[in-house]
C-alpha cells in the first residue's frame, strides 16, 4: 500500500509541475472549422489588425487572400517575416514568390524532412494555429481547424521557437 501511495503521490506531483509549468493566462478568440467556415476570411481580419509585427511559418502557402493581406500590412509598415517548408521552392504555385517580390523578406526551412508549421504570431501577442494550411483548398476542401489565441506568454514562446527556425533557415531569393 506504502508503495502505490508514493507512486500515485509522484505522480500527481509530477503532473502539477508539469502543468504549471505550461500555463499560460489565454484568451481563446476564434475556433475556425473547414471546409467553407471562413478561417481564411477570419485570419485575413487578424492580419488587417497588426500594428508592428507579423511572423509567418507556413508549410504550404498558396492563398491569395492571405498574401495579399500580408503584402498590405507591410505596405502600412507592420514588420511582416515569413518562413516556408522547402517544398514552396518548386510548387507550380506559391504566395512565396508574391510575398518576396512585395519585399517581405521570406525564408525556407530546409532543415526538416517537411516544415509543417502553419502559425502566425501578430504584434507579440496573438497567435494563430492550427491544422490549417494557408491555402486555397484547406478553406473549400479539407477538413481543418484554426486557433486564435490571445496571449503575450504563448506568443513569446512562438516567437523564440519561430527565430529559432529563421537561424538554420536560408534566405529566399524568388523565381
Amino acid at each position: 500500500m506504502k508503495r502505490i501511495t508514493t507512486t500515485a503521490l509522484s505522480f500527481l506531483l509530477l503532473s502539477f509541475v508539469t502543468i504549471t509549468a505550461f500555463a499560460f493566462q489565454a484568451d481563446i478568440t476564434k475556433v475556425c472549422f473547414s471546409p467553407n467556415g471562413g478561417c481564411t476570411e477570419y485570419i485575413v481580419k487578424e492580419i488587417n489588425t497588426a500594428k508592428s509585427e507579423i511572423l509567418v511559418q507556413a508549410y504550404s502557402f498558396t492563398s491569395a487572400p492571405i498574401a495579399k493581406a500580408l503584402v498590405s500590412a507591410h505596405k502600412r509598415g507592420v514588420k511582416v517575416e515569413a518562413i516556408l517548408d522547402k517544398s514552396q521552392r518548386k510548387e507550380r504555385y506559391t504566395s512565396s514568390t508574391f510575398i518576396f517580390n512585395a519585399g517581405i523578406p521570406t525564408f525556407i526551412d530546409d532543415k526538416h524532412a517537411i516544415a509543417h508549421n502553419k502559425i502566425m504570431i501578430i504584434d507579440n501577442e496573438v497567435v494563430i494555429t492550427g491544422s490549417f494550411n494557408f491555402t486555397k483548398a484547406a478553406e473549400e476542401k479539407n477538413a481543418e481547424n484554426v486557433l486564435v489565441i490571445k496571449s503575450k506568454e504563448l506568443a513569446k514562446e512562438y516567437m523564440d521557437n519561430w527565430y529559432k527556425h529563421k537561424e538554420h533557415s536560408e534566405k529566399y531569393e524568388g523565381r
